[in-house]
């Protein structure tokens, strides 16, 4: 019966008067008997989320539904944190999902939120379906995704495509001619096809030579510590993690074994973990403002609650970070990376 129920549907199918299902819908007092028929009705109906959701429209709860991917990750981390620093002073509070990196957890958590009257919902998202974009276009709650992007729907991210070009770019100057590349499922659009895209092509490009290797991995350091033997099969001369913690799981499994990194083989990652500058050799990465990522986010989702124009510039930037984890091989830039490739991009 969906959108079109009304207090009224639900007071004749269950045999009481509209005001008795107003009190039970604002936790007023009404007889145990008659709590249990309103109840009945409106689960046979399907109201009380469309009830909650048009109450949403007139009264603001402060309450912002936020989904995350999973808790245990450096970048989640950051990115609450940046969440955070718009959401306080402008009064919100926060109630923290978590989606186990499942697509259909996410979306059950986000139909969660859609109930328990929340203002508006920013999802950490791990990969959208056309169910994440329907829900977007159809729900009187606001909604913003980040970590993958649609022109469709309200959704932030980094330039992940940017970010691998600039690694295939660094990699084809240091001389390097076959790469592994180590990520994940290409169900994660941003980093799983995007970020693995713009390295292939920036890495190949007028190079026949080239050869790029793919060897699948969760987004943990176990995941790809245990690939470590699949990858060096392959004889590459340089690991791409495609993010920092997949690249840290490879040079831990490459210390373990005494291969020498970067003068046997190289490894490259995705992110600027702090961690990566303490390992040995420290990583060479691409660093993302994943804090500031959070903040453009949430003020983004604040800028969509008060009907304000949305910021359109929402760049996001790379910084290349060269340290110690890749071998020149172009004899002529004797371990210096081409000036072009520091900085800010």
């Amino acid at each position: 019966m969906g959108a079109k129920v009304t207090i009224k549907d639900v007071a004749e199918l269950a045999g009481v008067s509209k005001s008795t299902v107003s009190r039970y819908l604002n936790h007023g007092y009404i007889s145990v008997e008659k709590q249990k028929k309103v109840r009945e009705a409106i689960e046979k109906t399907g109201f009380k989320s469309n009830f909650f959701a048009k109450r949403l429209k007139t009264q603001e709860s402060k309450l912002i539904g936020v989904v995350l991917p999973r808790m245990d990750s450096v970048t989640v981390g950051k990115l609450l944190s940046g969440i955070n620093r718009i959401f306080d002073p402008a009064g919100y509070q926060g109630i923290l999902l978590v989606s186990h990196l499942s697509q259909e957890k996410e979306i059950e958590n986000i139909e969660n939120l859609q109930q328990q009257g929340v203002d508006g919902i920013l999802v950490d998202s791990v990969g959208l379906t056309p169910r994440h974009i329907e829900m977007a276009k159809n729900t009187p709650v606001p909604i913003i995704y980040t970590g993958q992007w649609d022109p469709s729907v309200p959704s932030i991210k980094i330039d992940d495509w940017a970010a691998g070009h600039m690694v295939g770019a660094y990699l084809r100057q240091m001389g390097h001619v076959h790469a592994v590349f180590a990520g994940v499922t290409e169900t994660d659009k941003a980093v799983g096809i995007d970020r693995k895209q713009g390295f292939i092509e920036a890495f190949c490009e007028g190079r026949p030579e080239a050869k790029v290797d793919f060897v699948q991995t969760g987004f943990d350091f176990l995941s790809a510590y245990n690939k470590g033997a699949e990858i060096l099969q392959m004889a590459p001369t340089v690991v791409v993690g495609a993010t920092d913690n997949i690249s840290l799981g490879v040079l831990r499994y490459l210390h373990e074994r005494g291969i020498k990194v970067p003068e046997q083989i190289s490894v490259v990652g995705f992110g600027g973990y702090d961690v990566g500058a303490v390992v040995y050799p420290a990583l060479t990465t691409v660093a993302f403002d994943y804090e500031l990522l959070g903040m453009k986010a949430a003020q983004y989702l604040l800028d969509l609650l008060a009907g304000r124009d949305v910021e359109e510039n929402l760049t996001l930037p790379l910084f290349f970070v060269e340290r110690e984890s890749v071998r020149n091989l172009t004899k002529e830039y004797e371990n210096k990376a081409p000036s072009s490739y520091r900085g800010l991009a």
